[in-house]
């Protein structure tokens, strides 16, 4: 290094020589940077206590313990673990970082019931900002509860009630849209494959769109792509962006942020569209709210009084009602922000529950036999909350697919001080000595196995891995220790961030499934060891044999028998 430095001197002009120098001096910096934050993580690792707790070795320095498989995917190696270590063990995560993984009822209760001591990890938060902005699924503690008082308001049953008409809307849409594709087919037997997952995320970017913000992507329909819609286009492009290499230095390595990169580029022209209309559609919002309430005569709105037709108008009305002091009130930046939360986080998840959802009714005929046999009882095509809630076999589909097939397969807290998290049953720790708790340190990390406790045998039976409608007949005594605010499943979560549009998701997908399983006969058009999840922040399916072609669920469809 020396000679170069010297050859430099000597040799080369004084432009390239002053650009060399200082590519060296960032260089050296860059390297002195890693370096800390690569120590730090050791320090840290060797000091905290989860260095007695079990779990597997042979770590590599920069995958962990997850050489053979990406670790959003690896929910079986887990699984794994558990049956080795315990329900209680540690694993390490990419460049040395431990995480503690307890598939405990009440451990996990605890961490997600005390959410200022037990937050989302700032890589998770970045991660999380880089697809759904910084909205409430960003925020964490007051600024957070300022946010969830406003918004919840706008996601009760009151306001998902008036909803379900506007979900049943576009499931028949979609219907039409099928049925119509079925008509043009040419095989025999009726049938028709093609890719559920494509059209019912398209169906749920519209339902998203209209209840969200009043907004018509009119994504079902093929002329919309030929449209001027630079929205629409902008969430393509963040839903369609895949990480490159130096999103990792990215998340582990903050400074690294600060450079832009193609990713970065393609993201920002995204979020800066989104947030143009946004703010254009706020403002349309916001005058037409003071303009109903002066027509009301009132001049104001009270908490009682919140209501309208989009997730918007409903939020601004909240935002504004008398009621509310006014420190905790949302200023219109914050208002924005959730506006990218609404669009991505509001309609993948959806589209993503309803295709797992088809997929498994495709590899249990009886099951879906069964189900639409219940839901041709009711007498309507657009049923209303209530009646579809009244369907106790949809219902009993419903929160099995929820349970076997959650969404997010797990997420991540980190702990903002010394603590020791309770334990339902004790552990042995490498010491052998029994632990009827487990002590954590400031900042090391807590994993939620979401997946593992929804299908964990301990809880639900020794059949928790198949998909089984009727255990929701008798669910074992076990679950009831799951702290999930929808059926103790813990795909929405629990505490102070549980997800605050559970109600509008569950309705939501009532509703397609109503529509499209009353009318139609799913068939699996390859085995069923040929579709497998691929996780993007939501597990989506993919063909096994092509996962770069991106996500996708193609099924036989073809019209059910009406006798």
């Amino acid at each position: 290094m020396r000679d170069g430095f010297a050859l430099a001197r000597h040799f080369l002009p004084p432009i390239v020589r002053s650009l060399f120098f200082a590519a060296a001096a960032l260089l050296g910096a860059s390297a002195t940077y890693v370096l800390y934050i690569l120590t730090r993580r050791r320090i840290l690792a060797y000091r905290s206590p989860l260095r007695n707790v079990p779990g597997p070795g042979g770590a590599h320095w920069f995958k962990g313990n997850f050489t053979a498989v990406q670790e959003t995917d690896s929910t079986r190696l887990q699984e794994e673990w558990v049956r080795e270590y315990g329900h209680v063990l540690k694993f390490q995560s990419t460049l040395w970082t431990q995480k503690l993984l307890a598939v405990d009822p009440v451990a996990v209760s605890y961490v997600l019931q005390n959410s200022d001591s037990f937050q989302k990890s700032e890589l998770l938060r970045f991660s999380l900002g880089t697809f759904t902005g910084r909205g409430v699924l960003f925020v964490e503690g007051p600024q957070h509860r300022k946010q969830r008082r406003v918004m919840n308001p706008a996601f009760g049953p009151a306001q998902v009630r008036k909803f379900t008409s506007l979900f049943l809307e576009k499931s028949l849409e979609l219907r039409e849209i099928w049925v119509d594709l079925l008509s043009k087919a040419s095989r025999k037997d009726g049938k028709l494959s093609f890719d559920v997952y494509m059209w019912l995320n398209k169906a749920t970017l519209d339902i998203i769109g209209l209840a969200g913000f009043n907004f018509a992507f009119d994504s079902l329909h093929p002329s919309a792509e030929e449209k001027k819609n630079d929205i629409y286009g902008a969430i393509r492009s963040v839903l369609s962006i895949s990480p490159d290499p130096f999103f990792a230095l990215q998340l582990f390595f903050p400074l690294f942020r600060l450079i832009p990169t193609r990713r970065s580029r393609v993201l920002d022209r995204a979020f800066k569209e989104i947030q143009h209309t946004g703010s254009q559609l706020i403002q349309d919002r916001k005058s037409a709210v003071i303009a109903e309430c002066d027509a009301n005569g009132s001049g104001t709105v009270g908490r009682q009084d919140v209501g309208g037709h989009d997730l918007l108008s409903l939020l601004i009305k909240s935002n504004i009602a008398a009621d509310i002091p006014e420190s905790m009130r949302m200023s219109d930046s914050e208002i924005l922000s959730q506006v990218p939360t609404f669009l991505l986080a509001g309609h993948e998840t959806s589209s993503t529950a309803v295709s797992w959802t088809l997929f498994a009714l495709a590899c249990h005929p009886a099951v879906q036999a069964k189900l639409r046999a219940e839901l041709r009882t009711c007498p309507t095509d657009s049923p209303t909350m209530e009646q579809l809630n009244a369907l106790p076999y949809l219902e009993g589909v419903v929160r099995e697919s929820l349970r076997l097939y959650a969404p997010v397969s797990g997420t991540v807290r980190i702990s903002m001080h010394d603590a020791e998290i309770p334990l339902q049953k004790p552990f042995t720790d490498k010491r052998g000595v029994l632990q009827s708790t487990v002590r954590v340190s400031k900042g090391d990390l807590v994993a939620i196995p979401i997946r593992l406790l929804n299908r964990s045998t301990e809880i639900w039976g020794e059949d928790a891995n198949e998909f089984r409608p009727e255990r929701w007949d008798d669910v074992p005594e076990a679950v009831n220790a799951l702290p999930g605010i929808y059926g103790h499943l813990m795909t929405f979560i629990a505490g102070a961030h549980a997800c605050i549009g559970y109600r509008f998701s569950v309705i939501e997908i009532k509703a397609l499934l109503f529509t499209l399983v009353r009318t139609f006969e799913f068939e699996l058009a390859m085995s069923a060891e040929d579709i497998v999840r691929k996780t993007g922040i939501v597990g989506r399916p993919v063909i096994a044999s092509n996962p770069s072609a991106g996500p996708q669920l193609p099924l036989l469809i073809r019209l059910a028998n009406t006798d």
